[in-house]
């Protein structure tokens, strides 16, 4: 990861004590008898053996390359357990492995899911409309923006517009830990797009929907879940409490950052809770699969109304019927004809993957209890269960289209998940990523390759629709009433890629900037090498200027010293630290008040700076190289001064 990529981690939430004296066969209901599977045209069953080897051979090679200490795995095929599995170990150091039905897992971002059920639930009640403005229900007040309201609908689909706020998502103090309704009060984001038109996934939206959910119920979201969803439906080592209560039967998988051989990170508290907070089992994720494709009941118990359910599953946001959407809380994954349905997450250690196919009656759940579960092994998980047993001899027919159609997509694009009021707004240069479109009419985007780490290369399928070459992902452009392309999406609804402006193209600033710090450098190596000559020289032999030639005053000399020092020491702070940093907490706040005043120094002497570049070409009695060299050096305190200032180098010290 880049710099700065530390400060930007997030995901999961829910539960509660009492069912201890179950039994852990009952996890989940007795397998049913399978129906004799049809055999599909890739002779692979979708059985229990076959299944088993599938999984005994892609997991352990996983588990190895990228170094992760265990899995827990479980397939269900028509209300019928295929395969429940735990692989590795959940504690590295005492060797203790993964229990299926008694280690549980963190899953993150899974955990909207539930608080989407719940939000549901009190709407079938009556007690709330998903379609009204949230500040109806809260005893605080979402700050107005764009002349228009978020409503719970457009916290279901990431379209309230919020910007992303990492400050307290993630701790394992226990000591900095907040409540829901601090945080959400603490942590309101500035809105980056009117509401309903520009998706950018939000914890804190969801957040907001769980706070919700507990005013209006009156009792902790936690509890509320527990009541009304795991209790119902038998899920009895699932909670929502971080870490678990005391007398909670399951054990907590230890979770591994970087690698297997170090200390694990320690239980990763999220917040808010309703967005991340959630802990659970392979055969508890099951039942609530089941209950899922079972219309929201399971074994007598309802959930939810079919027709609520089926609501949910209803496409809500996406920006073209040929890309997969975002839905009511859950959002699809498309791989040969095959719609999954459901959420993956993410912490800092674990990645989890929840589906099921509504069309196959499938639910297939996979978590992972190291940092290296993330990238590769969930979307592997996938694509190799979709071509094995559903495989599709389907051709994609690539189209030609006019030059000038396919150069409109070309520029440079960041994502609408960020921050541009915050601290954050400075990784924003590092994300940026480049579209061209080469000779033969090949789209590609730095950066974004396949799972063997190949550049996926795209063609067009369709106007403004691209497919890739080798593979089925696709990315849609989306234009404005003028034609021109403003962004783009991708197989993941819940985030496009918007056009950066050209000053905030990353590579030029970077560039500006990098020119400016050497030229500040100079100035710093310079006053040393004065300073060296003065000690070791004798005054005799010291050499005098030539007329016209003034040194740099103290103040000059100072900005470059100060900015030389300050941006070198962040950027090899964050390089040198990397992933293993946490997202911000309080305790970061003295480094960045300390960051602000140092820079605030920086920007009043770049001031002086500045005036003396434009006053040297009013002094007839300098040299023009001298007048030259005072410009330059005021440039480069000019456009750091404006770096510092745009990108939010200089700031209130809570806005992270």
């Amino acid at each position: 990861m880049l710099p700065f990529r530390a400060a930007v981690v997030l995901l999961c939430l829910i539960a509660m004590p009492g069912f201890a004296a179950w039994s852990q066969q009952e996890a989940l209901p007795p397998t049913k008898a399978t129906p004799t599977p049809q055999i599909p045209a890739s002779g692979h069953t979708l059985e229990p053996t076959d299944l088993q080897a599938f999984f005994d051979g892609i997991i352990p090679m996983q588990l190895e390359r990228s170094d992760i200490a265990g899995a827990s795995v479980l397939v269900v095929k028509d209300g019928s357990v295929l395969l429940e599995k735990g692989y590795g170990y959940a504690d590295e150091k005492t060797k203790k492995p993964v229990d299926p039905n008694t280690t549980i897992f963190r899953l993150a971002s899974i955990s909207k899911l539930f608080t989407w059920v719940s939000v549901m639930q009190l709407e079938e009640q009556g007690k709330l409309d998903i379609d009204a403005d949230v500040n109806r229900y809260l005893d605080f007040e979402i700050k107005p923006a764009f002349g228009k309201p978020i409503t719970l609908r457009n916290l279901m689909t990431h379209t309230g517009g919020f910007e992303e706020e990492n400050r307290d998502i993630i701790i394992t103090d226990p000591k900095w830990t907040v409540s829901l309704r601090d945080f959400e009060i603490q942590n309101q984001p500035k809105r980056l797009f009117p509401p309903g038109i520009t998706p950018g996934y939000s914890n804190y939206g969801v957040g907001l929907a769980s706070y919700i959910v507990q005013l209006v119920c009156r009792e902790p979201f936690e509890q509320y879940v527990e009541e009304h969803i795991f209790s119902p439906l038998g899920m009895r080592h699932s909670t929502f409490y971080q870490p678990p209560p005391k007398g909670f039967t399951a054990t907590p998988s230890e979770g591994y950052r970087d690698s297997t051989e170090k200390s694990p990170v320690g239980f990763e508290i999220f917040n808010p809770v309703g967005a991340g907070g959630l802990s659970s089992t392979a055969p508890d994720m099951g039942r609530f699969g089941m209950a899922l494709l079972n219309g929201g009941e399971l074994d007598g118990h309802r959930i939810l109304k079919p027709e609520t359910l089926a609501a949910m599953w209803t496409p809500q946001f996406r920006a073209s019927d040929q890309m997969p959407p975002l839905c009511m809380g859950f959002y699809q994954t498309w791989r040969n004809d095959l719609r999954w349905i459901g959420h993956e997450g993410d912490l800092i250690a674990f990645h989890s993957l929840f589906f099921v196919e509504p069309k196959e009656k499938l639910v297939l759940f996979v978590s992972y209890n190291s940092a290296g579960g993330g990238d590769k092994p969930r979307p592997e998980i996938i694509d190799m269960l979709s071509d094995r047993y559903f495989p599709s001899d389907k051709k994609q027919v690539f189209i030609t289209l006019p030059r000038n159609e396919l150069d409109a997509i070309a520029g440079t694009y960041q994502s609408t998940r960020r921050a541009d009021s915050t601290r954050l707004r400075l990784a924003n240069l590092f994300y940026q990523r480049s579209a061209k479109v080469d000779k033969d009419g090949v789209l590609h985007v730095e950066n974004v390759k396949d799972l063997r780490g190949h550049p996926i290369r795209w063609k067009p399928i369709a106007k403004d629709l691209w497919q890739e070459v080798d593979g089925q992902s696709r990315l849609f452009a989306i234009r404005d009433g003028q034609g021109k392309v403003i962004r783009l999406a991708y197989d993941f609804p819940g985030v496009q890629a918007q056009r950066v402006p050209w000053y905030e193209n990353g590579k030029l600033v970077l560039t500006a900037a990098g020119a400016s710090l050497a030229v500040l450098l100079a100035v710093v190596l310079a006053s040393l090498s004065r300073l060296c000559r003065r000690m070791f020289l004798r005054k005799r032999a010291r050499p005098s200027p030539q007329p016209g030639t003034k040194w740099l005053p103290f103040f000059s000399q100072a900005a470059a010293w100060i900015w030389v020092v300050t941006v070198s020491a962040i950027f090899i702070f964050f390089a040198a630290k990397g992933d293993d940093l946490l997202p911000p907490t309080p305790a970061w706040d003295k480094y960045f008040f300390l960051i602000s005043a140092v820079t605030l120094l920086a920007l009043v002497l770049s001031l002086f700076v500045i005036f003396s570049g434009i006053r040297a070409w009013r002094r007839p009695d300098l040299r023009r190289i001298t007048r030259v060299k005072f410009t330059i050096v005021g440039l480069a305190c000019l456009l750091l001064s404006w770096l510092a200032i745009h990108w939010n180098l200089l700031g209130p010290v809570r806005r992270i």
